[in-house]
């Protein structure tokens, strides 16, 4: 599986990294405990089972100005949610349809898309009472581009 994802700035991912520390100091799930050197706070845009040589020239358009909102629960996912701007929906539906006939995951389909910054994986729907609401509002720019690929655990820059 491979992902194509958008890359925050200095201040906005210090900003991230603080919450996910913050977590952790509460005792709660976080990103912050996961120690992989490519893990790092983004906003994925699609998944995929390949990629196409168009995806690149999909993401013109950055760096891009965004907004990250509220603390929102997709499944068992923590997340910051990203105010969808036009700019950023327009990015993300050029990314899908660059990976059309690719085995594209439906949750990244324009319309049912979701732009969130992961904050605590795999958490049991018991103990999300336990996670902030209210962490505050962040802005900052999405700044590049990298895919992941899952079976190799690489990441490639983009843009």
């Amino acid at each position: 599986m491979h992902t194509v994802e958008l890359l925050l700035d200095a201040p906005l991912e210090a900003r991230v990294r603080t919450v996910w520390r913050d977590l952790l100091a509460m005792g709660l799930r976080s990103l912050a405990s996961h120690e992989h050197p490519t893990n790092r706070p983004h906003v994925t845009l699609a998944t995929a089972d390949a990629l196409s040589p168009v995806v690149a020239p999909a993401l013109d358009g950055l760096p891009l100005d965004v907004e990250l909102d509220d603390v929102v629960f997709l499944g068992r996912t923590v997340a910051w949610r990203v105010r969808p701007s036009a700019a950023l929906l327009s990015v993300q539906r050029r990314v899908w349809e660059a990976l059309d006939g690719r085995d594209r995951n439906p949750l990244h389909e324009p319309g049912r898309w979701v732009p969130h910054v992961s904050l605590a994986l795999r958490v049991k729907p018991e103990l999300q009472d336990r996670y902030p609401r209210d962490i505050g509002a962040a802005s900052g720019r999405v700044v590049a581009a990298r895919t992941y690929n899952s079976e190799t655990r690489t990441v490639t820059s983009l843009a």
